[in-house]
């Protein structure tokens, strides 16, 4: 394993960003099975972070401690070769962090994108999750509108220019991603792509986007998988908004593809969720037939059991049974990305 030390401070061996440090490591000759692991020291890193190393370890120093940080928005004009006049940033280049490579273990820090809101400066994307193989545990990753996105794209743009990007030509390569004890914020559609995804104890926090009863905050999940993938799970996970959300403003989730799949198991709400807890894309009844929004034993913070009679159409309520299927495929995933990271951290 080849080592790296990133430190705000004037440190021996140390570099300033950890964009110098991935340089480094990038620039190092590595073996296709050589891992780098990163250590970051606390302090706020101003930076937009890309890196492609095939196995990488970003480890900060705390989630209040370790702070990368960058703000760029969809909106924001765009120059370069080949870009046509008036061209824009685009989603898919407003992240703070991409993550590419085989295998990436990020923990210990908060990413977060500071561009604003959505309706202001567009999608801002805090994360890019690429690498096959993902795990974050107790990061926090916050925006606004798409903070995190679980790569694969889907197959096809709806728009033209709508995925220009790192990814936009590239194979859709299925990934693999575990997120344990996390921290994410956001409004519209804040935790979206075609991942397989298991979120494992995380608070899943929704911004207060309006303060007008009657209006809708936002959407969770925004899953754009296929019919035959697991898609996202979230298990025992904290599920909240911010003081002066209204009630039943928020939605668990609308599919950005027709196939689009979102489970929860065993999570708390607080009232901002929504009774129909799931949403057609283009409207709150449109039906979504194609699509899997699933729930079993979802309880208030207190923990009471909640309610599921008013929930959306193609919505189900699973029983112990059926919530058998997910549970177990989704241990399955988390206990394979953390068998594959061992072995990375062990190389």
């Amino acid at each position: 394993m080849r080592e790296y030390h990133v430190s705000r401070e004037k440190q021996e061996g140390a570099y300033p960003t950890i964009s110098a440090a991935i340089g480094a490591a990038s620039e190092a000759g590595l073996s296709g099975d050589e891992t780098v692991r990163i250590r970051i020291d606390a302090g706020t890193y101003r930076e937009k972070v890309f890196t492609e190393i095939p196995r990488l370890i970003l480890e900060g120093s705390g989630e209040d401690q370790t702070i990368l940080t960058w703000s760029d928005g969809a909106f924001d004009p765009y120059t370069g070769e080949g870009e046509p006049e008036n061209a824009k940033r685009g989603t898919f280049r407003s992240y703070t962090a991409f993550l590419g490579g085989s295998c990436v273990a990020v923990r210990n820090m908060t990413i977060r994108n500071e561009a604003g809101e959505g309706k202001d400066a567009g999608q801002a994307l805090a994360v890019y999750a690429d690498a096959d193989v993902c795990l974050f545990e107790r990061v926090t990753m916050t925006s606004c509108q798409d903070t995190l996105f679980c790569a694969p794209l889907p197959d096809k743009e709806r728009q033209p220019r709508g995925f220009v990007g790192p990814r936009m030509n590239s194979e859709r390569r299925p990934t693999r991603q575990y997120y344990v004890d996390c921290t994410i914020l956001g409004d519209v559609d804040f935790i979206f792509g075609g991942a397989d995804a298991v979120f494992d104890g995380c608070h899943i926090i929704s911004h207060c986007r309006t303060r007008v009863q009657g209006e809708t905050n936002g959407y969770i999940t925004a899953p754009s998988g296929k019919r035959e993938s697991l898609g996202m799970v979230f298990r025992a996970c904290r599920i909240t908004a911010e003081e002066g959300t209204p009630e039943g403003s928020v939605y668990l989730g609308r599919p950005w593809r027709p196939e689009g799949k979102s489970t929860f198991l065993h999570c708390q709400y607080d009232e901002s969720i929504s009774p129909g807890r799931f949403s057609g894309w283009k409207g709150v009844e449109e039906p979504e037939p194609e699509a899997t929004f699933a729930e079993y034993a979802p309880v208030d913070l207190l923990g009471a059991p909640l309610s599921l009679a008013a929930r959306h159409g193609n919505a189900q309520e699973l029983t112990a049974e059926e919530a058998a299927v997910p549970e177990q495929a989704a241990t399955a995933l988390a206990e394979a990305v953390q068998r594959t990271v061992r072995m990375m951290q062990d190389g």
